[in-house]
């Protein structure tokens, strides 16, 4: 049991709580099926604790960011037949919210459940968020929980402005996700769910060291 789920126990008007949450959420779960009709696959759009969240259009540095990372996860995975990558669009189902990551990998076995005509994804085993001023918070504290929640074994936050990854893995004990290392553009970052998958943070920011790491990759 939850430390929250314990202190709710507690009260005397747990009952009444309880009926109160399960009216929000089954009226969420009627709002999040309007959203799924509703939207348009030419929009970045994800349903979140209830409310539907229209992302802007992105700036370079962060599709650049995408681009790079996404080529090299999806050639070492293709490469040693790992599972699948999914760049961007790629609408994840949680318990409660729906969530378009900028870069998720799944490993062989929830990969083959994935068919051509799916339009729903199971929660990843990595995800990986580049940040933007527009879903930054999300990034760092909504989806934060939820991964982890969800047993998104890790999670990366790339800043594109500082030129950063910051890793997470899910500690034990507290079933949260607890840092692993923030790594900077003269250092290599790999990943804890791909154990040989190693690259220099710069291939993420500059194009030469992007190919240089794509070589590296298939040698």
């Amino acid at each position: 049991m939850t430390e929250l789920a314990a202190q709710l126990l507690e009260s005397s008007q747990a009952p009444k709580i309880i009926q109160q949450v399960q009216a929000i959420l089954h009226e969420e779960q009627n709002r999040r099926r309007a959203f799924y009709e509703w939207m348009d696959e030419d929009m970045k759009t994800e349903f979140i604790n209830g409310e539907i969240v229209v992302h802007s259009p992105a700036l370079d540095k962060h599709n650049l960011v995408v681009m790079h990372l996404g080529t090299l996860l999806n050639v070492f995975v293709s490469a040693h037949n790992l599972g699948a990558v999914r760049v961007e669009k790629a609408l994840v189902e949680l318990s409660r919210n729906s969530y378009e990551p900028d870069i998720c990998y799944f490993g062989p076995e929830k990969a083959a459940s994935i068919a051509p005509d799916s339009l729903y994804y199971p929660a990843p085993d990595l995800v990986v968020e580049v940040l933007s001023e527009s879903k930054k918070k999300n990034d760092r504290e909504v989806k934060f929980e939820d991964y982890a929640a969800h047993g998104v074994a890790e999670y990366w936050i790339i800043d594109p402005t500082r030129q950063t990854v910051e890793t997470f893995s899910i500690d034990a004990d507290t079933e949260a996700y607890a840092a692993t290392g923030t790594f900077r553009v003269s250092q290599s970052v790999s990943s804890a769910v791909l154990s040989e998958f190693a690259i220099p943070v710069k291939s993420l920011f500059d194009n030469t060291a992007n190919v240089m790491a794509l070589r590296a990759l298939l040698s």
